[in-house]
């Protein structure tokens, strides 16, 4: 009997370390594949970029060779990283960007020269010049950068060049020199606006359909791994929706400040248009993956209409990024969305319990989202939505 306890345990204790082992190896997996995601999200992005990147480094050599060669300045240090700031780096608001960094420079400037002459410099005075640089500029009321910009000149004139004995527009005038430089090489060689957003809008719905098709293999092979690799791929997605605003933004300033840009600004309407859809399409995939993670997780089968369905969101918003390249190509967008739907509403027949009626109402949230990302407004979408509904009921 004692044996049998014994080989009980020792059985007992293979199995708990077999699970434990099992968790490190999927806490391995999901921590390596989200370094690797990491990483083809950061070298697309550079491959996105290189271009402003080129611009930005030329323009700070040529702002400290201008500012040397027209001011006879010996190391005008401002006008190279006025350069960079009111370029960005990156696409950007470089017309704002450049305002607010000269106005607040001057600030900073004005500022750091007129108490360096009253308490001289040190690690005090730093403290004391930078935060009232600061505070007058959010006294003025005016933008983050501004603000910003106040606060590191102040610091750049009582650190790197304390030998000045009083005011002096010499910094100044570096900056002007920096900004100047920026804008003519963004005027001059513009970014292509076109491609940047297409690069960004590529990838996140691209994902999203992977996302979206994951979701419909975890339901259809009742996989809760799956599922929960479906969940973290939606979440992943947060920051590639955040970056194609940010650069749609951008573009319609670039746009408005480069008449060489110009040109696309209807064509940046498109993904304008379609970017909240985007955006909220992402949200529900997300509660969307959720849900299957708990639906899968009772052991009972999904409906195939229900798996059915997600999978026509994927190819839903596959078709959504063609359209959104080709806005004059028809490419089913709408009609996958209300299909998804359609069977969706449909599945209700087969299951009717608290997890299916959830995945349903996601699944029709985000054909929704589709339909106004394809260019339909709200009601317009939610009429066509109700029609395929009835149709399929």
């Amino acid at each position: 009997m004692f044996g049998n306890v014994g080989l009980s345990m020792s059985g007992g204790r293979r199995a708990f370390y077999g699970a434990g082992l099992g968790r490190l190896w999927r806490r391995f997996f999901g921590l390596f594949s989200g370094v690797r995601r990491r990483f083809v999200s950061g070298a697309r992005r550079i491959r996105g970029n290189w271009w402003a990147i080129v611009q930005t480094a030329v323009a700070a050599s040529a702002a400290w060779y201008l500012a040397g060669l027209i001011l006879g300045h010996e190391t005008p240090f401002v006008a190279p990283i006025a350069a960079v700031i009111a370029l960005g780096g990156t696409i950007g608001r470089e017309g704002r960007r450049a305002v607010e960094w000269v106005f607040g420079l001057a600030l900073g400037l004005a500022t750091a020269d007129l108490l360096m002459m009253v308490i001289g410099t040190g690690p005090v005075q730093i403290a004391v010049v930078v935060g009232l640089a600061m505070a007058v500029a959010l006294f003025l009321g005016s933008g983050a950068a501004f603000v910003t910009e106040a606060g590191v000149s102040a610091i750049l004139v009582i650190t790197l060049d304390p030998s000045t004995a009083g005011p002096t527009p010499d910094r100044f005038l570096d900056a002007l020199v920096g900004c100047c430089v920026a804008l003519a090489v963004h005027l001059i060689s513009p970014l292509d606006t076109k491609r940047m957003v297409e690069k960004a809008a590529r990838p996140v719905l691209g994902n999203l359909a992977s996302a979206l098709g994951e979701t419909a293999d975890a339901l259809g092979e009742g996989d809760r791994e799956k599922a929960e690799r479906a969940l973290r791929a939606a979440r992943s997605l947060d920051v590639e929706v955040d970056g194609l605003k940010e650069i749609l933004a951008a573009g319609y300033e670039d746009a408005r400040l480069s008449p060489k840009a110009r040109k696309a600004l209807v064509y940046l309407g498109f993904y304008a248009a379609a970017a909240d859809g985007i955006d909220l399409a992402v949200r529900n995939t997300r509660v969307l993956a959720r849900s299957a993670v708990s639906a899968v997780g009772d052991g009972e089968p999904v409906p195939a209409g229900l798996t059915e369905a997600v999978r026509d969101l994927a190819r839903s918003a596959e078709a959504l990024a063609v359209q959104l390249e080709e806005p004059a190509r028809a490419t089913g967008t709408g009609y996958f969305a209300l299909e998804a739907a359609g069977k969706a509403t449909a599945a209700l027949g087969q299951r009717n319990d608290l997890e299916t009626n959830v995945l349903v109402g996601q699944v029709r949230s985000t054909a929704v989202d589709l339909l106004q990302a394809s260019g339909m407004d709200s009601e317009t979408a939610s009429g066509a939505l109700a029609g395929s509904v009835r149709g399929d009921s």
